[in-house]
């Protein structure tokens, strides 16, 4: 099961956010807040509401929906800041003359997912029809002709030597 929670149109550039945001990726939660919490980048305090914002989604659809959810089990799968509609503005500059300039804007998104069981509980895996008969399938021409080639060429390696 997965928990999003996105922010749209934040006023910080989606590169600095992504700087951030790259820290987090693949984290446990609780690691990810304490990560946040000490960096020293004006976004931060942003991401870190928006990771507590997915972490209340996961919250109530295990209180409310009846999920069974292991608050203590998620971990950052998915984070992601994509480019918003820029403010074009104009500084003056001299002689008259004046300067464009592009004020960014950002969406955040962040996704939350449940790591694996705990070691208490196994899992079982099927394998489908497609994986067991790719794999009793015979070899195809290019490797067996990659299997053709290595001995012709260990025979002319040895015959320099």
């Amino acid at each position: 099961m997965e928990f999003r929670a996105e922010v749209k149109y934040l006023r910080v550039s989606p590169q600095k956010a992504r700087l951030v945001l790259d820290t987090i990726k693949g984290r446990r939660v609780e690691e990810a807040m304490n990560i946040l919490a000490f960096t020293k980048k004006g976004v931060a305090p942003d991401v870190s509401k928006l990771l507590r914002s997915a972490i209340e989604n996961a919250h109530f659809l295990d209180s409310e929906k009846g999920l069974d959810v292991d608050v203590d089990n998620l971990y950052v799968k998915h984070a992601v800041a994509n480019d918003g509609p820029r403010m074009k503005r104009i500084r003056p500059a001299p002689m008259g003359r004046a300067y464009r300039y592009v004020r960014r804007m950002a969406h955040l998104e962040i996704v939350l997912a449940e790591r694996g069981k705990p070691d208490g509980e196994a899992t079982a895996t099927v394998v489908g029809e497609k994986e067991a008969a790719a794999s009793a399938r015979p070899k195809t021409r290019a490797v067996a002709k990659k299997k053709a080639a290595r001995p012709a060429k260990r025979k002319m390696a040895g015959a320099r030597k």
